[in-house]
């Protein structure tokens, strides 16, 4: 294939959180690339997916969740999601149409609310910034089709958007058509991954994004976002199989044995579903060890924000 009939460009992938953005990430990739559980804000860093269309390469960068940020993480998150719109050749703006429609209704909970605060500031985001984005309104699943015309013209009347899909990330109904648009706004030219490569994610940090994941769905009720994991130690082995050492940091000595269980039940489960995991992703045998840490103030320290791409200085 030459270069002049392949095509390659970037979308960003921005909303508030649990809009839905990794899952859709997933979706067009056509792998798991992100790491998606029922807790709000999970997505840390920009991750970048590959996904790939007959000659055309987009490469999605799945943002976090963009919300009016309280900590230093919570601020060093909301500028990633902002810096992965810079260079991106198109921006999917994705939108809970449930949580906007709940709120319509007078019906919405506290976190819906919370939605549409946050999507009205990405609104103002994007006017500021210039940009225009394509609308995606997500979770249509059950909704009615008049609904869903009342959130798009609410929020077309800002002026940013320059057209409307309506999709579910989860079931896939109209994803192709997204896919289809996402093809057109790529720019001729060569790939920037190879054909089979389904994401630009250090092995170490896929790792811990993986291990984290399972934590939160094991204990997203108990623990909050106190939680961050450390792959310490990542070795080659002779055989073929890959040692790997994760430390788990939370900040509290109250939250340790949350994440221990009882005699060691909850760790094992965590480790047994991210070692299963990393052994089908990396295809091969995976030794995985996990130690549970209390660091008040992991969150604050500036190393954990060079390892996963985000600046400690916001």
């Amino acid at each position: 294939m030459t270069v002049e009939s392949t095509r390659a460009g970037f979308a960003a992938v921005i909303g508030a959180p649990n809009a839905g953005k990794s899952t859709l990430t997933n979706r067009l990739v056509g792998a798991k690339v992100s790491i998606v559980t029922q807790k709000v804000q999970t997505t840390r860093f920009p991750v970048r997916g590959v996904a790939m269309s007959g000659n055309c390469q987009i490469v999605l960068v799945d943002t976090p969740g963009i919300f009016a940020p309280r900590r230093r993480l919570d601020r060093a998150m909301v500028r990633a999601a902002w810096g992965g719109t810079e260079d991106a050749d198109i921006i999917v703006h994705l939108v809970d149409a449930a949580a906007e429609m709940a709120v319509n209704a007078g019906e919405g909970k506290a976190q819906d609310k919370r939605a549409r605060i946050d999507v009205d500031s990405i609104v103002d985001g994007l006017k500021a910034a210039g940009k225009t984005a394509v609308l995606a309104l997500n979770k249509i699943d059950g909704l009615k089709r008049e609904n869903l015309l009342a959130i798009a013209q609410r929020l077309f009347e800002s002026g940013v958007y320059s057209e409307v899909f309506m999709i579910s990330a989860a079931t896939g109904a109209g994803v192709e058509d997204l896919m289809a648009r996402l093809v057109l706004a790529m720019p001729q030219g060569p790939w920037f991954y190879p054909e089979d490569q389904t994401a630009d994610l250090p092995v170490r940090l896929l790792a811990a994004e993986i291990t984290r994941e399972k934590i939160y769905l094991r204990v997203h009720e108990e623990l909050p976002y106190s939680a961050a994991v450390e792959t310490t130690s990542f070795e080659e082995r002779k055989d073929g199989a890959a040692r790997i050492e994760q430390t788990i940091y939370v900040e509290r000595e109250s939250q340790r044995p949350i994440v221990l269980g009882k005699n060691g039940q909850t760790l094992k489960w965590i480790g047994q579903k991210s070692r299963e995991e990393l052994t089908e992703l990396l295809g091969r045998t995976v030794h995985l060890f996990l130690t549970v840490k209390v660091d008040e103030s992991w969150a604050d320290k500036r190393e954990f924000y060079g390892d996963v791409g985000l600046d400690f200085d916001v």
